[in-house]
C-alpha cells in the first residue's frame, strides 16, 4: 500500500515540476517574463491552495480509493492541456486547473496511511510514502530535459498526463481498506486495527467538522507551521532550475545531470524523518507525540544550510546546500503530517490535512508573488535567508502550541493480546 500511494504522489509531483525544469525553454519560446513566470506559478497554488480542505472533504466523504482515482484522473487530464497553451495567460489557466485536481494527492496519501498503520508504525510509513513527492521532483530534470531534445517541451506534459491515467488503473485494481483486503492474515489486520488511537476507531455516525478542526488548538499549529514552511518547498519546485541558469549559468544539460539532486536528499529526508520519530521516542525517553516535535525541530535546524547559500562561490557548493534544503524541509514536513494524524479522527484526517495544505499554499502563493519581484532586485539569497527563519519559527510554534490529545494510550507500547502502557510522558 506505501508504494502504491508512493507510486501516485511521483506522478502527482512530476506533473508539478514538468513546469519548472522546462521553465528556461517554455519562457523563450512564449516571450515569458520572470514576473509572469511567477504568476503562472500563483496560479497553480492558489488553486490548490483553496482546493484543498475541499479535497481532503470529499475523500472523507466518498472514500480514500475512489477519491483518489477521481483526482488522479483530473489532474492528469490537466496537466496534458498545458501542451497546448499559447502564451503566459492560457498556461496559468491550465495550472490554475492542475493545482485544483492535485490537491488531493496528500490529503489521500495521508488518510490512507492512517487506514493501513499502527500508530508507532506511522511516521515511518508516512516518510516513505512522501518520497513520492521529492522522487517526482528529482525524475523531472531528466524526464523534461530528454522530450525538449527529442520533440520540444509539450512532449514531456503529455507524457506525464499519460502516467497518470495509467497509475489511476491501478489504484483502483489494488487499492483496499485493510478490513477488506483478503490477503491479510487476521493476525495481520487485528494488529493493524488495534494498533491505532482510539480517535480513528470506525465512528460510523461520525462526520468531518471543519468547524471543529479550525477551532482546535492544535490545528492553529498546523496551520500556522504549514504558512511558515511551506514557501521554502514551493521555492525549491518552481525556482532551482531558473536559480541554476541564471545565477550560476548551467545550460540545460547540466540542469539535466545536477537538478534533481536537492530532491534525492530530500528522499533522504522523507524517510530519515519516519524512522527519527520512534528512535527520538525510544531513546530520548519521550512520548511518540513530543518525538515528532523534535523532528520538527531537527528539520527546521537544518535549513541554516541554505541560508549560507549567498556565501559560496561554486555552483557545487551551492547545489550541496540545496540538497540541505531538500533534506530539512521533508524531514520536517513528514513530522507535521505525522502531527495531523495524531491530532484529528478517522473521518476527519484528511480534511485536516487539506485545511492544513490550504494555509500552506496560501503563504506559499504571497511568497511566490514577492520573490518573482524581488528576485531581480536583491537576487535569490537573502530570500533564502528568509525561508530558513521562516522555518525555524514554524518549528518554535508547533513546540509551544501543539499539545498531546487527553487520554490515548500509547500505540508503541500496545501489541496483539496486550493491554496497553501509560504514555511515558
Amino acid at each position: 500500500m506505501v508504494g502504491l500511494v508512493t507510486a501516485g504522489l511521483i506522478v502527482n509531483y512530476l506533473a508539478r515540476n514538468t513546469l519548472s525544469v522546462a521553465a528556461p525553454t517554455l519562457m523563450s519560446e512564449l516571450s515569458i517574463s520572470t514576473e509572469q513566470y511567477s504568476h503562472i506559478v500563483v496560479a497553480w497554488q492558489v488553486c490548490y491552495a483553496l482546493m484543498q480542505p475541499v479535497a481532503g472533504y470529499i475523500i472523507d466523504a466518498i472514500g480514500t480509493k475512489m477519491g483518489f482515482a477521481i483526482f488522479a484522473v483530473a489532474w492528469s487530464a490537466a496537466c496534458a492541456a498545458a501542451a497546448f497553451a499559447t502564451g503566459w495567460q492560457s498556461l496559468a489557466i491550465f495550472r490554475g486547473m492542475l493545482g485544483l485536481t492535485e490537491a488531493a494527492g496528500l490529503p489521500a496519501g495521508v488518510k490512507a496511511t492512517t487506514e493501513w498503520f499502527p500508530a508507532k508504525e506511522r511516521s515511518v510509513a508516512i516518510g516513505w510514502f512522501n518520497i513520492g513527492s521529492s522522487v517526482g521532483a528529482l525524475l523531472a530534470p531528466p524526464l523534461v530535459v530528454w522530450a525538449i531534445l527529442q520533440s520540444g517541451w509539450e512532449l514531456a506534459f503529455l507524457i506525464v498526463g499519460a502516467l497518470g491515467v495509467l497509475w489511476s488503473g491501478l489504484w483502483l485494481l489494488l487499492y483496499k481498506h485493510p478490513r477488506d483486503q483478503k490477503r491479510l492474515s487476521d493476525t495481520e489486520r487485528d494488529y493493524i486495527l488495534s494498533g491505532q488511537e482510539s480517535h480513528l476507531k470506525d465512528v460510523p455516525t461520525q462526520k468531518g467538522s471543519w468547524k471543529k478542526i479550525i477551532t482546535s488548538r492544535n490545528f492553529y499549529a498546523i496551520a500556522s507551521a504549514r504558512i511558515l514552511s511551506e514557501p521554502a518547498w514551493q521555492t525549491f519546485n518552481a525556482w532551482i532550475p531558473l536559480y541554476l541558469m541564471t545565477e550560476r549559468h548551467m545550460n540545460i544539460k547540466e540542469i539535466a545531470m545536477f537538478a534533481w539532486l536537492p530532491f534525492l536528499a530530500a528522499d533522504v529526508g522523507c524517510v530519515l524523518g519516519g524512522y527519527l520519530s520512534p528512535f527520538f521516542h525510544k531513546y530520548c525517553k519521550v512520548s511518540l507525540f513530543t518525538s515528532r516535535k523534535l523532528v520538527l525541530l531537527f528539520g527546521a535546524s537544518c535549513m541554516i544550510g541554505p541560508a549560507c547559500i549567498g556565501l559560496v562561490d561554486s555552483p557545487y557548493t551551492a547545489i550541496a546546500l540545496l540538497c540541505v534544503g531538500g533534506f530539512a524541509h521533508q524531514t520536517l514536513s513528514g513530522a507535521l503530517y505525522s502531527i495531523t494524524s495524531d491530532s484529528f479522527g478517522k473521518n476527519e484526517v484528511a480534511t485536516a490535512t487539506g485545511m492544513g495544505g490550504m494555509f500552506g499554499y496560501l503563504g506559499a502563493a504571497a511568497f511566490t508573488l514577492v520573490f518573482g519581484v524581488l528576485v531581480t532586485k536583491i537576487g535569490y539569497s537573502p530570500l533564502f535567508v528568509v525561508l530558513a527563519i521562516f522555518d525555524v519559527v514554524a518549528a518554535i510554534v508547533v513546540w509551544n502550541v501543539a499539545r498531546e490529545l487527553p487520554k490515548q494510550p500509547d500505540p508503541v507500547a500496545v501489541e496483539p493480546g496486550s493491554a496497553p502502557l501509560l504514555p511515558t510522558v
